[in-house]
Order: C-alpha cells, then structure tokens, then sequence
C-alpha cells in the first residue's frame, strides 16, 4: 500500500476518532498506535514510551505548566475584578468606556495568564451583567467578551506560542516579542469598534426607550482622583509583574522555562501578599486546577508527538509538504489555502491539537515560499484565535453560554461576527505588512 493510501486511511481514523467524542490525547495516540501496528515494524511498538519520553525531555516544556500556574495563582483570586475595576475607573469617560474596559482587562489578563478561556471566563463573569445594566445589548456584550478573550493565546506569554515554537524550533522569546505589536494592535481594533457599536446601539435604543429608562441608564458614576488612585494599588504589582517577565525574558537574563518560574513564585507571592490566598482551601485550587490543565496540555503534546513520529517514519507529512510544493501555487495563493485549511481545522479542534498535528506538513511550503517562520507563527496563532470564536466548537462561545445562560447562542454568535470579521482583516493586513510582526523581534532581540 502506497504512502497516499496510508495517509488516507491514517486521517479518516484519526477524524472518527476525534469526533467519536474520544478525548484528543487518546484519539491522536489511538490512531497512531493502530497505524503502527500494521504499517510499521513490531520493534517501533515496543519504544513507543521511549519515543514518548524523548520528546517530552525537553526542558523548554517546562515553560508550559509554569505559565499554566501563574495564570492559576491570578484566576482564582479577585485580581480579574480589580484589573477590571481599575481600567472602568480610568476609562469612565470615554463612549463605550465600559466595554472598551472590558477589552483592556481580557488585555492585561491575558499578558498574566496566557489562557483564552479563563480570560473569558474571568472578565466576562464581571462584565457581561455590568455592561447589560448599563445599556449594552447582550450580542455586544457577548460577543466582545468572546473576542477579547482569544487575546489570551497571542499577547505573551502564551502557551500556543510556546508549543509552535517547540513544533518549529523556534526561539520562544523571539516568537513572544513578536506577539508584543500584533496582540495590543488587535485590543485597539476591537476597542474602537466597540464604541463605535455602543454609540450606535445607545442612539437606535434611545428611539424607542422610556424616559424613566434613559435616565436610569444615562445616570453616570462619576470617579475622582482619590477613588483612581485608590484602585492602582491593586492594579500595579501585576503590571509589575508583566515587566518582570518580558524584562527578564527580552533582556536575555534568563531562559522562557527560567522566567516562567520566576514569574510563577511572583504571581503565589502577589496573591498571598494581596490577597491573603495562604489558606489551604486557597492555595489547593490553585495547584489542582495547574495539574489540571498542564496534565491535560502535556498528554495532547505527547500523543501528538507520538502521531506525527508516526507520519514521518511512513513518510506521509513529508509527502503532503512536496505535494503543496509541487503544486507550484504562488506564495499568497499557498497562504491563503493554508489559512482556509487552519479556519476549517478552527471549526472542530482545539488550537493546541491543531498546531501539534499541523505545522509539521504546512511549515516546510510555507518556509519553501519564503515566508518568515516567526511571523507565520503569529498568523497561526491569529487563525487559532478565529477557531475559539467559530461554530461549531468555539470554545470561548462555550464559556459565554456558561456565565451568561440567558443569552440566546443566535445572539452570541450575532455579536461575534463583527469581530471575525476584524480578525480575518486583521490576518490580510498583517500578511500585506509583515513587519509589523517582526520589526520589535529585529530590533530589540538575538538569538
């Protein structure tokens, strides 16, 4: 049987499995295992472990769990609350002020955390029934939560970044500068259109609303620069915080894996200090919910490493990367398929799934073009960021349905296209001008 065949046959399996409901570390390892057992040697069964355990000794992995504590430190604690609280208190004045304070605190918790969902899950738990109070229609509000919530897997430190970067041997540090310019560029854009929806929104309202319900809504709180300065004390160690890390990590004084570590202790020590989280109770939600989820990402990553030793040993990703060369596209047509393959992808898995199992076929075409390997990682991770806000699977649709039940899925999702449509905007106009992707990383870092 031919490589083609293999290939066929290899992806059917692992799609029924994927979808059968099967968790993905198990489906990806269960389709390698099988395929192995027919098309391999009986000898590559029996180092199935040892070829596991090879991949995973790697000590930029340990970034992951790392990063996956600090955000767990500053999720389960009421830092999201003050974070959001202090950036309303600023921005009070502004039309829309409380959604674009929405926006810039799914911002600086996503530099803290590196996580979509529990940037969603934290900021919109506050926001979403604020907003609605004050006038938002719930697709708004939904829809910019969700949207403000995939920043978490862009803005670094990011665990996406870190496991393109493992994939693609690249420089973690190089990859999360990279993500400085682009992530805070796509708060803006969200930003701005958020007001200019509110204004709109608040005029079609107006046409139709009571007296007695515009002047409930118009009533503005109003926040002098004693109540400001007061909410800074909450506000600046965590900002702190973020310095410490891209200091650390841009100035070359330590390793990713290093100042994850650093950053980790910082972040137990900043809850404890100001939050008195010393209690066990405090403390074991903490540490449960990282082994949680760091268990949860480093079997995927093993399985996944598992499944592509598999589809290189039978030569089936090497295959596809020649067949994508071969078809002698342009450089943007090859780009725009691949970014079609990753918004279809987007639909169904999850990005960690999707950057272990593709970027060992799409990489090679992609470098083959010319295109930058940096700055296709911050335009993988962009399409990763469409896939947590797109049907059927958008896990971050997911999460506003579960903090804010009563608002229709249809409202959610019609709040949500404006911003897939910026994304997808977004992506052109960063393919158009690279280096707004690459000009810090050229700058300001070495290898």
């Amino acid at each position: 049987m031919g490589v083609v065949e293999i290939g066929l046959i290899y992806t059917a399996l692992t799609l029924v499995l994927l979808f059968s409901g099967m968790p993905i570390a198990f489906a990806l390892g269960s389709s390698a295992v099988i395929i192995m057992y027919f098309f391999m040697p009986a000898t590559n069964i029996h180092l199935i472990a040892e070829t596991i355990f090879g991949e995973l000794d790697n000590f930029t992995l340990l970034t992951i769990p790392l990063f996956i504590l600090m955000g767990a430190a500053i999720g389960k604690t009421r830092a999201a609350v003050d974070l959001y609280e202090s950036a309303y208190r600023w921005l009070y004045r502004m039309p829309g002020s409380l959604g674009v304070a929405n926006v810039m605190g799914c911002t600086i918790f996503a530099a803290l955390c590196g996580s979509s969902p529990a940037t969603c899950a934290a900021i919109g738990g506050m926001g979403i029934p604020e907003m609605r109070k004050r006038g938002y229609t719930g697709a708004l509000a939904s829809g910019l939560i969700a949207a403000g919530g995939t920043l978490g897997i862009l803005i670094p430190p990011s665990i996406t970044l870190i496991i393109y970067g493992v994939m693609a041997e690249q420089s973690i540090g190089k990859l999360f500068v990279a993500g400085i310019v682009p992530g805070f560029l796509l708060a803006v854009l969200f930003s701005v259109w958020v007001v200019i929806k509110y204004i709109r929104d608040r005029h079609d309202w107006m046409k139709t609303a009571s007296p007695e319900e515009i002047a409930e809504v118009s009533k503005k709180e109003h926040f002098t620069w004693k109540e400001k300065m007061e909410s800074l004390p909450r506000l600046l160690p965590f900002l702190l915080l973020i310095g410490l890390i891209m200091g650390a990590m841009y100035g070359g004084f330590g390793t990713p894996s290093e100042v994850a570590g650093v950053g980790a202790v910082a972040a137990l020590v900043l809850v404890i200090a100001l939050y008195k989280c010393y209690q066990w109770n405090d403390l074991r939600a903490i540490f449960t919910g990282t082994a949680k989820e760091s268990c949860m990402v480093m079997m995927i990553i093993a399985m996944s490493f598992l499944f592509t030793y598999v589809m290189s040993y039978l030569r089936i990703s090497q295959s596809m990367a020649e067949w994508l060369v071969a078809l002698e596209m342009s450089k943007w047509a090859l780009l725009f398929w691949v970014n079609m393959l990753l918004l279809v992808l987007g639909f169904f898995l999850p990005p960690v799934a999707i950057i272990l199992m593709i970027t060992p076929v799409i990489l090679p075409p992609i470098l083959a073009a010319g295109f930058d390997p940096i700055w296709f990682g911050i335009i993988l991770t962009i399409n990763m960021e469409l896939g947590l806000i797109t049907p059927p699977v958008g896990l971050n649709l997911f999460v506003i349905n579960g903090i804010a039940p009563d608002i229709k899925f249809g409202e959610i999702f019609r709040g949500i296209v404006p911003f897939i449509l910026i994304i997808a905007g977004y992506i052109a106009f960063l393919s158009v001008f690279p280096e707004v992707v690459l000009f810090l990383p050229d700058m300001f870092y070495d290898y």
